[in-house]
């Protein structure tokens, strides 16, 4: 299951993330946007685990929980749109 990560510090590291998350389960990638100019992150990013009773445990879990001072949103990553369609409906 892939999560979406929001209102992270932007001091934040993947490792900080993976380190969270993995309380929960196994966690298999963590990815941190960064702002294309400048290099610094965006405040968001991703976490993925398999087993979708540990990655609904992590959300339950961490939503709201602070880390480095500000309270992550933690919920379901909805899949991404290219030209208002689904990138699975592009053929």
């Amino acid at each position: 299951m892939n999560m979406y990560v929001s209102n992270l510090s932007f001091q934040t590291t993947e490792e900080d993330l993976s380190n969270v998350f993995s309380q929960f389960g196994t966690v298999n990638s963590v990815k941190i946007i960064n702002d294309r100019e400048t290099g610094r992150s965006r405040g968001f990013g991703f976490v993925e685990m398999d087993v979708i009773g540990e990655a609904r445990e992590a959300m339950a879990g961490l939503n709201q929980k602070e880390l480095l001072g500000r309270a992550m949103n933690v919920d379901i990553a909805k899949e991404r749109k290219e030209n208002g369609f689904s990138k699975s409906r592009l053929w």
